[in-house]
């Protein structure tokens, strides 16, 4: 018999089940199509209904006067519950209510906003008005959304929908998925059971099983060849090039519409000559230059006829994706040749078919693995590139699962692993069959750092949003870890049943005779010894370290708190036990990377005495974990004390935990080394690369990025916007507004955003400098913004970018986009989707921020030297 449920919903006075009431409450009854019951009711919670409440629910204080209690109506909504299994989006908030009242304590649940997460990974967003327009719903019948009955209709329809997602899976992957759920009693593993349960009795499923652990990333491999650059390339033919862009060109062919611009001529015939004759090149180009066409018309010419790869560098991902998605297949139809063009990301993007092998033979650990794990399960097959980006992780808790599985973890094998079904090996592959490479500058820096081991050779490169390659450079070679870190790191050798370790030693042992196993397991119980005692003087260095910080911040701040560790600090009386309790922390982690070493070359004696499957993958996993394990002690020991004068170092502390940092004071000779020095072709290209002084009449120059990179010797050219600002676009300065630190600043930013964005029907971006305030913004606007039929679109959640950006650049999208860091530049929105931009604050680096703070210490007038360029 098929399974009843009952779908849920509360409108309620606050968030806080254990200080708020419930206002209002509905409940609908169905089993597979058929609704069998529907209720709801007004409830009086016995106190006034907040202002903000009424304005996004419309409930009033006077609506819920002649109500009854939630006393009263408990009788009845136990017997709609009985013991039927409760729906709801975010179930365990409305339950949170439930249970306040002795409701719903005993039946089972389900989540759509965790089913949705998994079976509609590529949606961004979660919340039941944003799934009701990705997947077309119907709407509910009042069309009132945060009314109880009308969120509780739309639940079933997206359960519904749900429900038909999931009889499309593979009747393997539902086991898969059911197994794992069944052993740690994850509550949405009723739901896969009944999905199973009604595949099994369809006499048409007829599916092929595939054996349970069968690989599932299938992507085909790339089926071209390797470029090979010619010994002596020749020069490209600057007139036939340019020509492509003049009228009558093949651009003005190819595209109706086409328009001509002098600027981007310019800058392509610039970019010509620096191909052709080996320049270090510096291009300033102004919005709307079409820069990107201009220097990636000469560079497919350059790549194809010469054999020669062009890497481009990009600081954003918006721009790579502008790139890969639309800029070159443009390209591509105005060129007499095929180019091949491919993105190659850094590690952590991808996931590790290997480790999540492993995660399938081991099960998850939790909750939030777990829902990860069925994401992963259902998407590896249909994925083409094994990115994250492709994905949504939605909370912390899936965060760290991630980092679990991605490539960048210290046991993934990626450079030695010739397996076809990794997503890391097949970047690589199409990376080094492509003419046109395009990447980050982190992944960048990190190749020139490891002497060219990432990215394949290359003489020629271009690095577009140039201005934030110093900053790029400080991420790159910065060094990060807190006490979670570092226990994760040791996890790994303190483990019993899990871990490294553990899995050395079962392998070992199932496949050597008992004696050769016993030596083995010898070494890895002491380096297990080791571990513990390390775990230990792990505990206590980070205790010491608290005492000593206890008078160096403040108590109660809610925000991070940064110490950098001047001479002065580590002078003060308390340090030098700091200093005692690392040395017994490092000797400790000294003493397991040397055990780890006699590790793997035992693990290497005995795969090839003794065939041990899976040994020489143990064996690179033990190297690469060595390896991780110095490069932090390493790390740490300058830290706390080594330190050199070409490093700048601090501690974080925010609520409870505390980080320890290090970064570059000056990257410009690192710059110079790496890729001046190295490289044949170099062009940096922004449309904000030059500066003025103090006096505004003075012309801007470049000098202050020459003396940042290093970059004395490059050519230099600046070329204008062909956009009439002037006469086409409108600025507006609000003069009455209060001032950041003062009352009511918030809630004139939260009002400027309602008023423009209802006045042009969405089509606004709002950029944030702080995380904090846009969630908050958020939260306050999407309420009225929904009333007016606006969609909320806000880098929240999980949601990737691109997702976002795909969503506000339909064009039937009514929709704001709320965004920060990576928005405030390298988006192209065409058409009327963009509208209206709203800056809430200028993004002016925080003076105390040690890095910041360091560099400007190297100025006369930090302020306008360092601070305004």
């Amino acid at each position: 018999m098929s399974t009843t449920y009952v779908t849920i919903d509360v409108e309620t006075t606050g968030l806080n089940p254990d200080k708020d009431a419930i206002i209002e409450v509905a409940a609908i009854t169905f089993r597979d199509f058929d609704i069998l019951d529907e209720f709801s009711s007004l409830v009086n919670p016995q106190r006034d209904v907040p202002a903000e409440i009424t304005a996004l629910t419309g409930i009033t204080t006077e609506m819920v006067a002649d109500a009854p209690t939630l006393f009263t109506l408990r009788s009845r909504l136990r017997s709609i519950l009985a013991e039927h299994v409760v729906i709801g989006h975010n179930v365990n908030f409305d339950l949170g209510f439930f249970h306040a009242e002795r409701l719903g304590v005993g039946n089972r649940s389900l989540d759509t906003v965790t089913l949705a997460s998994i079976l509609v990974p590529e949606a961004g967003r979660y919340s039941l008005d944003a799934l009701a327009r990705f997947l077309d719903l119907p709407d509910a019948a009042a069309g009132q959304n945060h009314r109880a009955l009308d969120d509780a209709e739309q639940t079933v329809e997206l359960f519904l929908a749900l429900r038909e997602r999931a009889l499309k899976l593979e009747l393997d992957q539902l086991e898969e998925i059911v197994l794992n759920g069944r052993r740690l009693g994850w509550p949405e593993t009723l739901f896969f059971e009944e999905i199973m349960s009604m595949k099994t009795r369809d006499a048409f499923t007829g599916q092929k099983r595939r054996q349970r652990l069968a690989p599932l990333f299938t992507a085909p491999r790339p089926d071209g060849r390797a470029i090979v650059p010619e010994e002596t390339p020749h020069p490209l033919d600057v007139a036939a090039i340019v020509g492509m862009m003049q009228p009558g060109g093949n651009f003005d062919r190819v595209f109706p519409g086409f328009e001509h611009r002098p600027q981007q001529v310019q800058m392509l015939q610039a970019v010509v000559t620096a191909f052709n004759e080996g320049q270090h090149l510096l291009v300033e180009a102004g919005t709307g230059t079409g820069k990107s066409m201009a220097y990636l018309l000469p560079a497919a010419f350059w790549a194809y006829e010469n054999g020669r790869r062009v890497v481009i560098s990009t600081n954003t991902i918006n721009l790579q994706d502008q790139l890969i998605l639309k800029d070159i297949p443009t390209l591509q139809q105005a060129l007499p040749f095929t180019i091949r063009a491919a993105v190659r990301k850094g590690r952590s993007n991808y996931v590790c078919t290997r480790l999540f092998q492993q995660l399938r033979h081991n099960g998850p650990r939790d909750a939030d693995e777990m829902v990860l794990f069925a994401r992963i399960l259902l998407w590896l097959p249909q994925t083409q590139n094994g990115d994250v980006a492709e994905l949504t992780i939605r909370t912390p808790g899936e965060r760290l699962a991630w980092q679990r599985l991605n490539g960048e973890n210290a046991v993934c094998t990626s450079e030695h692993c010739a397996s076809e079904n990794c997503p890391l090996h097949l970047a690589r592959r199409r990376a080094e069959q492509a003419h046109i490479l395009i990447v980050n500058h982190a992944l960048l820096l990190s190749d020139v750092a490891r002497g060219g081991h990432i990215l394949p050779e290359f003489t020629d490169l271009i690095i577009d949003e140039g201005h934030h390659l110093e900053t790029a450079v400080t991420d790159g070679l910065s060094f990060r870890a807190d006490k979670r870190f570092l226990e994760a790191i040791l996890d790994e050798v303190t483990k019993l049943r899990s871990g490294l370790l553990a899995d050395a030693q079962t392998v070992v042992k199932t496949a050597v005779p008992q004696a050769l196993s016993e030596q083995f397991d010898s070494i890895a119980e002491a380096i297990r010894r080791e571990g513990n005692l390390a775990m230990i003087r792990l505990d206590e260095f980070f205790e010491t370290l608290e005492y000593f910080l206890q008078d160096q911040v403040r108590r109660n701040n809610q925000f991070a708190e940064q110490i950098r560790l001047l001479p002065a600090v580590r002078a003060q009386p308390g340090y030098d036990e700091v200093e005692i309790s690392w040395d017994n922390l490092g000797k400790q982690l000294k003493e397991i990377a040397k055990g780890l070493g006699k590790l793997a070359e035992a693990m290497a004696d005995l795969a090839n005495a003794h065939d041990v499957t899976e040994g020489e993958d143990l064996r690179l996993m033990l190297v690469n974990h060595v390896r991780s394990l110095e490069e932090m002690r390493l790390n740490m020991q300058a830290i706390i004390s080594s330190p050199t004068d070409e490093m700048i170092y601090w501690v974080e502390v925010f609520k409870d935990c505390i980080s320890l940092h290090a970064a570059p004071l000056h990257v410009g000779p690192l710059v110079e080394e790496h890729i001046f020095h190295q490289k044949e072709t170099v062009i940096l290209t922004s449309a904000t690369m030059r500066t003025a002084g103090p006096d505004t009449r003075d012309e801007p120059t470049f000098t202050y990025l020459r003396d940042r990179l290093y970059a004395s010797h490059a050519e230099e050219l600046a070329v204008g916007s062909p956009f009439d600002y002037k006469n086409k676009t409108l600025l507006f300065l609000a003069s009455d507004m209060p001032e950041p630190n003062q009352p009511g600043y918030q809630r004139y930013i939260e009002q400027a955003i309602l008023d423009v964005a209802t006045a042009i029907g969405g089509r606004t971006m709002v950029l944030f400098t702080a995380y904090g305030q846009l969630q908050q913004t958020a939260r306050a606007v999407e309420g009225p913004l929904n009333d007016a039929g606006i969609t909320t679109l806000a880098q929240v959640s999980g949601a990737s970018r691109q997702q976002l950006l795909e969503q506000f650049k339909r064009p039937d999208s009514r929709s704001v986009l709320l965004g920060t860091r990576s928005f405030w530049e390298g988006v192209d929105v065409p058409g009327t989707a963009l509208q209206a931009v709203l800056i809430t604050k200028l993004p002016f680096d925080v003076p105390s921020d040690p890095i910041f703070a360091a560099r400007a210490e190297t100025f006369e007038n930090s302020f306008f030297q360092y601070s305004i360029p």
